[in-house]
C-alpha cells in the first residue's frame, strides 16, 4: 500500500483543473460533449481516463457498480446521487461539489451530462489517489486503486469494504453490458489481488435474526426501538441506488431512513440494518407492522431484478413470514407503494410479482397458490440453506421415509444426514448436497405409473417437477400432461439415451428416480 506524503491540496486541485482545461481545449465545450455519435460512454470512459490517469477499466467497473451505467437523465437516487458515476451531493458526502472545484464544470453538466458526469467521477478517484499518496507508477497498478474505489464509497469499515469488494470483483470476473443506448461496454477479467489497508475491513458479524445474512447495523437516529405493532406483513422496496451506497446512506443520521435487509443483485447477498424486534423507518404509517426488505437496483430498468436477488430476497421472505406467522399472499407481502400513506412507486411495473410469490411459495393474490413443491427452478441446497426449497426438501425426504426432522426450512444436520442416507439409498454421491441429480431422484420418487399425453394428476406433477430440475429449465407443472411436457420429455429421454417416445414408462421412472 503506497504511503507517501500527499502535496498540498490546492496545488493538486489546480493541476487536475488544468488537466480538465486541457481535455475542454481538445474536444470543444462542453467537454466530451453527449452528442458525440460514435460510441459515446467508451469515448467518455476512455478520455477521463487519460485526462486524470485513472484505469479506464476502474472507472467502467465503479460506473456500472453505481448505476449500470445508466445516468437516469439526471434524476437524483435515494442518496441524492447524480448520474452514471453516481456523484452525490448530500449532508455526509459531497462528490458533486467536489468534482465541480476539481474539473471546473458547472453542476447542472455534472448532474446531466453523462460525460461531464464521468469526468467528474474520474477527477474525484484521481484527488483520493493523490491523497493517499499514488504517484504515476502507483496508478498503472490496478491493484493499488483499492483504498481509492473504497473512499468513493464515503463510507468507511464494512460498508467501504463491501463496496470496493464488488468494484473489484467486477474486474476480476470481467464485464459485457450494455448501455441504455445500446452500446456495448466491456472490461477484461483478470487476476485481482487488491492492497487493502484498515480503512476497509471485510463485515465478519452475522445477522442474529437471519444467519445467512451479513450485520452492518444502521445508525441509532434511523430507526426506533420496539415494536408498538405485531408484525403482519413485508414490504418490498428498491433502493433507487447501489448496495454498499444504501447501506451507507442508512448509516447517515441525516438520513432518517432504514430497512430491515438489503440485498444486492448480482449474487443476492443480504446484510441486514435494524433488528426484526426493531422499527425500521421504511414505510411511513406501515412501518411499526412491517419487515422491509430493499432490493439494489433502479425501478426503471429490469436488468437490476436478477435471478440471483430474487431468489435471496423469496428465501429471506418465506424465511420471516414462516417465524412471524405472516399468511404469504400479497395482502401480506406488498410493495412500498401499496403501503398505505405512502407517495414511493417502488419496486415498480418491472418487479415480477408473479415470479416472486411462487418463489416465496405463497399466493398471488386472486389467484390460487402454488404448492409447496413446484418451483420454476431447483436450487442447489446444502448445510446453512433456508428458505422454501429446503423447506420441500424436508417434506420428500420424511415421505421417503429418510426423516429430516421438523418442516422448517432450515438445513441443520438432521436435514443433513437424511439427504446423505437417501442419496446412498439411490446409488448418488453421498455429499449431503442436493444438487441437480438429488433433486430429479427426490422429485420423481413415489409410484411409476405410465404416462403419456393426454394425462393429468399428481404423478404428472411429479414428472414436470423432475423435468424442471434433470433439464435445468422450466417445464410448467400443472398436472396436465400437454405438448410442452411431451416436448421436455422426449428431450430429457434423448439426452439420458432412452426411447425418445414421449411415454413415461419403466425405464425413464428409473433413470429419474437415480437422479440421472
Amino acid at each position: 500500500m503506497p504511503t507517501r506524503a500527499a502535496a498540498h491540496t490546492k496545488a493538486r486541485a489546480s493541476v487536475l483543473a488544468a488537466l480538465t482545461a486541457t481535455v475542454l481545449a481538445a474536444t470543444g465545450t462542453p467537454a466530451l460533449a453527449s452528442t458525440d455519435t460514435g460510441h459515446p460512454m467508451n469515448r467518455a470512459l476512455a478520455r477521463a481516463a487519460a485526462a486524470y490517469d485513472v484505469p479506464r477499466d476502474l472507472l467502467a467497473a465503479v460506473g456500472y457498480g453505481e448505476t449500470r451505467l445508466d445516468g437516469h437523465h439526471g434524476r437524483p437516487s435515494q442518496a441524492n446521487g447524480f448520474g452514471v458515476m453516481h456523484l452525490v451531493s448530500n449532508p455526509a458526502q459531497h462528490t458533486l461539489e467536489r468534482a465541480a472545484d476539481l474539473t471546473g464544470a458547472p453542476l447542472i453538466r455534472l448532474r446531466t451530462d453523462t460525460a461531464t458526469n464521468v469526468l467528474g467521477g474520474a477527477a474525484v478517484l484521481r484527488g483520493y489517489a493523490d491523497t493517499l499518496g499514488l504517484d504515476a507508477k502507483d496508478r498503472d497498478d490496478l491493484n493499488a486503486w483499492y483504498p481509492v474505489v473504497a473512499r468513493y464509497s464515503g463510507s468507511q469499515g464494512p460498508t467501504a469494504a463491501l463496496y470496493a469488494d464488488t468494484v473489484f470483483t467486477f474486474l476480476a470476473d470481467g464485464l459485457d453490458t450494455v448501455t441504455p443506448d445500446g452500446e456495448p461496454v466491456s472490461v477484461t477479467a483478470r487476476p485481482v489481488s487488491p492492497q487493502k489497508d484498515a480503512t476497509a475491513t471485510a463485515v465478519s458479524t452475522r445477522s442474529a435474526d437471519y444467519p445467512s445474512a451479513l450485520w452492518v447495523p444502521a445508525d441509532p437516529a434511523n430507526y426506533a426501538k420496539g415494536r408498538s405493532a405485531t408484525i403482519d406483513k413485508v414490504v418490498v422496496h428498491v433502493t433507487q441506488g447501489s448496495y454498499a451506497g444504501s447501506i451507507s446512506w442508512f448509516q447517515n443520521p441525516a438520513s432518517q431512513v432504514s430497512s430491515h435487509y438489503v440485498i444486492r443483485s448480482s449474487d443476492g447477498q443480504i446484510t441486514q440494518m435494524v433488528r426484526d424486534a426493531d422499527t425500521a423507518y421504511h414505510a411511513r404509517s406501515a412501518n411499526s407492522s412491517s419487515l422491509g426488505i430493499e432490493h439494489e437496483g433502479f425501478i426503471d430498468d429490469p436488468t437490476w431484478f436478477t435471478d440471483s436477488m430474487y431468489r435471496s430476497s423469496a428465501a429471506l421472505t418465506a424465511y420471516l413470514c414462516d417465524r412471524y406467522g405472516i399468511p404469504k399472499d400479497r395482502a401480506h407481502i406488498i410493495g412500498h407503494s401499496e403501503a398505505p400513506g405512502n407517495d414511493h412507486t417502488d419496486p415498480g411495473q418491472y418487479w415480477d410479482w408473479n415470479r416472486y410469490m411462487q418463489l416465496v411459495g405463497g399466493s398471488t393474490g386472486g389467484s390460487p397458490g402454488t404448492d409447496a413443491l413446484s418451483f420454476p427452478s431447483y436450487a442447489t441446497q446444502r448445510s446453512g440453506s433456508a428458505g422454501p426449497q429446503v423447506s420441500a426438501v424436508q417434506t420428500l425426504l420424511n415421505a421417503q421415509g429418510f426423516p429430516s426432522g421438523t418442516v422448517d426450512g432450515s438445513f441443520g444436520p438432521a436435514t443433513s444426514a437424511a439427504v446423505t442416507a437417501f442419496q446412498k439409498a439411490r446409488g448418488l454421491d453421498a455429499d449431503g448436497v442436493v444438487g441437480a441429480r438429488t433433486w430429479t431422484a427426490l422429485l420423481s420418487a413415489g409410484s411409476t405409473p405410465v404416462l403419456a399425453e393426454g394425462g393429468s394428476g399428481d404423478a404428472v406433477k411429479r414428472l414436470q417437477r423432475a423435468l424442471t430440475a434433470a433439464l435445468g429449465s422450466t417445464v410448467g407443472i400443472d398436472g396436465s400432461f400437454g405438448p410442452a411436457t411431451a416436448t421436455a420429455l422426449r428431450s430429457y429421454q434423448s439426452a439420458r439415451g432412452l426411447s425418445a417416445d414421449g411415454i413415461v414408462g419403466p425405464a425413464t421412472w428409473a433413470a429419474l428416480q437415480a437422479g440421472r
